[in-house]
This record gives structure tokens, sequence and C-alpha cells, in this order.
């Protein structure tokens, strides 16, 4: 067994300390490799999502820039700069896309007169080109649904069956809501679903792409857009044609459910009359 001598433990002191230098090494060079690996993925993630960055100078089209004109004057109160919001007076419209700022606007429920249960319609302040204007601005702020192009009423020469399919959709998804007839009804909290009489196909179409008030959004993976336009058929021509599904009379389109109660009440009444008269002749 070899003894310690102070020529060996200087040489292993020696070792020890040439040693270290390697090991700092070691490090330096593993939180190198961590820092690049973090820079190549974040690169890699800027590459392939350019659209999570905002950018301020993005080029509005001509009618976006007129839409934002008359946002600047009409909205920005309740609505902020840019849609961003105010609390308490408006949400944000980043992301409600075109078909809500022509449901809202060509309506007149927005601008609202004053904060209310819900937004009732009235006549519009923005005439059809305005409306587009702001929506295409609002389009183009955030994106979101748009109406689409082309028309959304079915051919019925071409699609005769498109009338009967609207028909079994509306009353599977609407007419717990909006009435048999398309008539509207109350909810609760002082709110309503309102009348389809008087609703244009552009005005239904984006009403089911966004869900205003209370309104469930119908989503392409719920009703299809060939779906949409067959409940539109059914709702212009079958609705608000006077063809009142309930039958001869109108008593507020709700469906054959009213017209039975008014025959019940006059016949029960007319028996119990005609009763009377024949026991009085007894």
């Amino acid at each position: 067994m070899t003894s310690d001598t102070p020529a060996r433990r200087r040489a292993r002191v020696f070792s020890r300390r040439r040693g270290a230098p390697s090991r700092v090494r070691r490090r330096l060079g593993a939180a190198a490799r961590m820092f690049a690996a973090l820079a190549l993925a974040g690169g890699v993630y800027t590459a392939f999502t350019p659209g999570a960055f905002a950018e301020d100078n993005v080029p509005l089209s001509a009618a976006a820039q007129e839409g934002k004109a008359l946002y600047d004057t009409s909205c920005i109160t309740c609505h902020g700069r840019d849609g961003q919001g105010v609390d308490g007076r408006g949400p944000s419209l980043i992301g409600v896309g075109s078909a809500s700022v022509e449901f809202q606007v060509g309506t007149g429920r927005m601008p609202m007169t004053r904060q209310e249960a819900q937004a009732e319609q009235k006549p519009a302040q923005f005439d059809e080109t305005q409306t587009e204007q702001l929506g295409q601005y609002i389009q183009e702020l955030g994106g979101g649904p748009e109406v689409p192009d082309g028309p959304l009423v079915k051919d019925l020469e071409a699609n005769p069956e498109a009338l009967a399919e609207g028909g079994k959709l509306f009353r599977v998804n609407c007419t717990s809501c909006h009435g048999f007839g398309g008539g509207g009804g109350a909810l609760s909290s002082g709110k309503f679903a309102p009348s389809l009489g008087d609703a244009t196909a552009e005005q239904i179409y984006a009403a089911m792409l966004t869900g205003p008030q209370n309104m469930p959004v119908f989503g392409d993976n719920q009703l299809t857009p060939d779906q949409k336009k067959q409940i539109i058929t059914y709702i212009q021509v079958q609705l608000q044609e006077d063809r009142d599904p309930g039958g001869l009379f109108n008593l507020g389109r709700y469906g054959p459910s009213t017209e039975g109660m008014a025959i019940f009440l006059v016949g029960i009444t007319l028996l119990v009359f005609t009763s009377l008269w024949i026991a009085g002749k007894s």
C-alpha cells in the first residue's frame, strides 16, 4: 500500500483544479443549447402563426375606411376604440363578424337608445350601404362570421322538397321561441323572441350565424348552410305570405292551437245556450 506523500496530495489538488473549468464549460454549453432551442421554437411559431400578432398598420379597404368613419362618430362611445369594448357600456366587437353588425344595425337594434333587457327593433339609422361599410370595417378589424353571397331562398322548382325540409327544421329548432307561425313569444326576465313576419333572408341567416340576444348560435356543424336556406325558404314562402298554418283564420299566427281553443269555447258556449233553450221549452 503506497503512502500518501505530499507530492501525491499536490497532484490530486492540481487535478481537481483542472477539472473545475471543465464542469463550468459543460454547464455553460447546456445553457447555450437550451437558449438556442427556445429561440428556434419561437422562430418556428412566429413563422407558422403570423396572425397571432396584431399589426397596427394593416391597410383597410375603401369600404372599411368608410365604415371606420361611421364607427368613430356613432359607435365608439359604447364599443371603444378599435372595437375593444367599454366596460359597462358595450361589449367588444372583435370576432363578431360582419353578420352580427348587419343584423344589429340593419334592424335598428343598434345603436341602442338606452340599456334595456333586450334591444328592440326600430327604424334603422343607417342605410344598406352604410350598414355594409360598418360590417366590413368590423370584419377586417377582427374577423368573424359573414353572410354568404348569392341567393338565400331556395328555388322551389329546382328543389321541391326544400319547403317541406325547411318546415321540419323550423318546427324542431325555432318554434319553441318564435312560435308555430313565427309570431314570436315571451321569454324570461322581460325578454322575448321577435316576430319573423318582416324579417329579410339576410337578417334571418345572420341571426342564425351570430345568435343575437337570447337566440342560440346555429353553427354549420348544427345546421348546414343548405339547411339554413331551407328554413329561410319556409319562413318566407309559408309564413310571410299569409298562409296561416292553423287554417282559415288568422288568430295570432300561432298555429292550430289557438283556432282549436276558439272553436272549443264557441262550441261549448253554443251547447250551453242550446241546452238552456231546450230546458226552457220543456
